[in-house]
């Protein structure tokens, strides 16, 4: 069962007054796998998943901004935003946020993401209520203070210098600007070192006050927990926090992106001293919103998502070349990414290069057998539903499936998409996305002859 989108007027009470909409998405078994959402008036939604066999709950907030939403000049605001929330509130100094989850077991964190940010605790079920008053707080309350934006300065700085000591990671990075140049997608969530030493906490300020408001959030919670309590706990805290201040005020309705400038038979190199070369082979992908997205998993499980993949058989398990080697997907709100990684010895690079960029060939022209498709799809159906295992899981499932596409969708319903995808879908999405021209990150100590050739994977 799959739910749809918003309504642009909230209801009223017969006295006019506005009232919470509350709706179920997705009817569960036994009351088990229900989902539920609720509308404040003040534009704020409550999404809940219910699990009553667990002894876990799983609260988070999500927030409608990334990095791509950052001018060049504000380049990790909304990174470091994320860290100075933890900061401390009018109720909580820094500690006061941390011992109270560590107290109870708790574990608490957030991430940011080129289009969302996410702050959640997972929590015993009995200290749900603890869980959903600090994180509301922090989200409502925080100080963001000339002090603690200079001190988490540096922790961002080490935590960049961190990521660039990182070679596997760092390449990632570097193939989204290789892709996507000097625009907001193309640029690292963390910042450089140069933005991130020119934001001050006036200019920190104003982006929160921007982006942060009920209209711009999504609540999602999940394991055994009651929506209605959920609901009230969560509202009772946001109006303490006078957050909820406009009662006709609707959300925001997902993201529908921008025109992105996507580049095609680009390289970039980063020379560093490692003992491996990392690259990334990869060409333009799809949307997140595009049907075609299901053909594309399959594909790309099969391509390079496990150790019976066409990638890893060929690279690894028959020439030992790489010790890891996979394909992935991200997709946007307006495009998206296919990528090819693989780690080896500098001296290997042309001969990986030489088999993915005839793999990806051989692929385009002739498409994946049956039996690659069947077990692609018996891997993909398998390592969705034990992904959702566990209530942080199901928590960023609901989260991010409302905050990006207004919509829920249940794990039975995935599983039939993914089992509904034919063999001549794979074949179709496999000659429009891997037919295009590549493009290639590498970052490594390769010497000049080895670094003339790499043009000659992506011509």
């Amino acid at each position: 069962m799959t739910s749809r989108g918003f309504k642009a007027t909230a209801r009223t009470s017969p006295e006019g007054r506005a009232v919470a909409r509350t709706q179920t998405l997705i009817k569960g078994t036994n009351g088990i796998g229900t989902v539920r959402r609720t509308t404040l008036p003040g534009g704020l939604r409550i999404v809940t998943e219910t699990l009553p066999s667990v002894r876990s709950a799983t609260f988070g907030i999500w927030a409608h901004v990334g990095s791509r939403d950052e001018t060049r000049s504000l380049g990790g605001a909304t990174h470091y935003l994320e860290h100075l929330l933890f900061k401390g509130t009018a109720r909580r100094s820094a500690l006061d946020i941390s011992a109270a989850l560590d107290a109870v077991g708790g574990e608490m964190n957030a991430f940011t993401a080129k289009e969302y940010t996410c702050y959640y605790a997972r929590v015993l079920d009995t200290d749900l209520p603890l869980a959903i008053d600090v994180v509301c707080d922090m989200l409502t309350g925080s100080l963001i203070r000339e002090e603690d934006v200079d001190v988490e300065r540096g922790a961002i700085l080490e935590e960049i210098a961190m990521t660039e000591d990182d070679p596997g990671d760092c390449v990632h990075d570097l193939f989204a600007h290789t892709m996507f140049g000097d625009s907001p997608l193309g640029r690292p969530v963390l910042g450089t070192v140069d933005t991130v030493n020119a934001l001050t906490a006036d200019r920190i300020r104003r982006f929160y006050k921007k982006h942060y408001g009920p209209t711009h959030l999504v609540v999602a919670c999940a394991g055994n927990i009651d929506h209605a309590k959920v609901v009230r706990q969560v509202r009772a805290a946001f109006e303490k926090a006078g957050a909820l201040t406009d009662p006709q005020a609707v959300p925001v309705a997902p993201r529908d992106g921008r025109r992105v400038v996507r580049t095609a038979g680009r390289v970039e190199l980063l020379g560093r001293k490692t003992e491996q070369a990392h690259l990334v082979l990869g060409m333009p992908g799809l949307a997140r919103t595009d049907e075609r997205r299901w053909a594309l998993g399959v594909l790309n499980t099969a391509l390079g998502g496990g150790m019976s993949s066409r990638l890893f058989q060929e690279i690894r398990e028959k020439r030992g070349l790489a010790y890891s080697v996979y394909s992935y997907t991200s997709g946007f709100a307006d495009c998206g990414l296919f990528g090819v990684y693989a780690g080896c010895r500098p001296s290997q690079v042309h001969d990986v290069l030489r088999i993915c960029r005839d793999e990806l060939d051989r692929v385009a022209e002739n498409g994946l057998s049956d039996e690659e498709i069947s077990r692609a799809i018996g891997q993909l159906q398998g390592s969705t539903v034990l992904g959702l295992e566990d209530t942080g899981a199901l928590m960023n499932r609901i989260g991010k499936s409302e905050l990006c596409w207004g919509e829920q969708i249940s794990v039975d319903d995935m599983l039939a998409r993914m089992a509904a995808v034919t063999p001549d879908e794979v074949r179709e999405v496999a000659r429009d996305i891997l037919g295009q021209r590549p493009s290639l990150s590498v970052i490594g100590p390769l010497k000049d002859k080895q670094a003339a050739g790499l043009h000659a994977a992506v011509s």
